[in-house]
């Protein structure tokens, strides 16, 4: 991996979390500014262990490298995928019937501190064949959700709230990391990509090096542009959530994974997004702020978990 990021803006998450009040108002107006024109970030210096990340990389593979059946005992019957395993050619893009070409694991929310939330989140899968799988994937699960709400944080005090609006809103909140496994490609798609285009459905997402090259986002023109981490840096993204809530001010911007070279199709592809979702309670009524005669209100009032159950049923996940 290169050290240098390209296709997207850098920022340096040190400067909010440990610089004085000019290297934090610049941060705030660098991540603003990225996810209002972009809707993509690569952040620096954030907090979330290298070493932990790369011991996850490892259990990952690990995990799908096992026979399929030995997968398939992970794979929990209605939980529209929202905890173990989903086999390879379920999840759809909401504009697609094509699957995608993948597979993955999602690790959810466990709550400690007796929190009324913990009523809505089923048990974490765990894997025996594998059980460093699991126990590494929430160790990372909570420092990716700590990185996130400082950037949350940043992005509150750009839209003039409070620092601490969203706090409340992702405490014992509804997130999801999840280990993607895109298999070799043995044979010629049916029309299908790695992961067809598509918006998250979160507030943001947190992206750490993918073991390939291929992901795209789309620009204003239309344009596919290839995004590339560099070292030690994670991909941030705006998701559907957070647009929803800023009147289309901040960018929810369609990505995609497209499949390699034909020479390079025997390589597979692992990545690790973190989804930073609310507590399903969360009002994403566009904050009055964002919605202005230029930019007249473009959405209904909903909460959370309404429209995340509304996004699970379009892209496959819940019936």
């Amino acid at each position: 991996m290169s050290s240098v990021t390209t296709g997207i803006p850098s920022v340096d998450l040190s400067k909010f979390t440990s610089g004085d009040a000019a290297l934090k108002a610049e941060f705030v107006q660098e991540l603003g500014k990225a996810f209002h024109e972009v809707g993509f970030v690569a952040v620096t210096n954030h907090g979330v262990p290298q070493d932990l990340i790369d011991k996850f990389f490892g259990a990952a593979n690990n995990f799908f490298a096992l026979p399929t059946e030995t997968k398939l005992k992970a794979q929990i019957p209605g939980l529209a995928g929202q905890r173990g395993y989903t086999a390879f050619g379920i999840e759809h893009a909401k504009q697609s019937e094509v699957a995608d070409l993948k597979e993955f694991f999602q690790i959810g929310q466990e709550v400690t501190d007796g929190d009324t939330s913990a009523e809505d989140y089923p048990p974490n899968v765990e894997v025996p064949e594998k059980p460093e799988f699991p126990q590494l994937g929430r160790e990372l699960y909570s420092s990716f959700e700590n990185a996130g709400k400082h950037l949350l944080q940043a992005i509150a005090i750009y839209l003039d709230l409070d620092e601490n609006y969203f706090d409340k809103y992702v405490h014992n909140g509804n997130s999801i990391l999840r280990a993607i496994h895109y298999p070799p490609i043995t044979k010629e798609p049916e029309s299908a990509i790695r992961a067809e285009q598509h918006e998250d459905i979160d507030l943001i997402t947190l992206l750490v090096g993918a073991s390939a090259d291929g992901l795209e986002l789309q620009d204003e023109t239309g344009t596919w542009v290839p995004i590339k981490a560099g070292i030690g840096a994670i991909v941030i993204n705006v998701g559907d959530m957070l647009q929803r809530l800023t009147n289309n001010y901040l960018k929810s911007t369609t990505h995609r994974v497209v499949n390699p070279p034909k020479e390079r199709w025997h390589e597979p592809r692992l990545s690790i997004p973190f989804f930073l979702h609310p507590r399903s309670e969360m009002d994403l009524t566009c904050l009055e702020k964002c919605v202005t005669p230029d930019n007249p209100l473009n959405y209904a009032p909903i909460t959370a978990g309404e429209y995340l159950d509304e996004r699970l049923r379009e892209i496959g996940l819940k019936k």
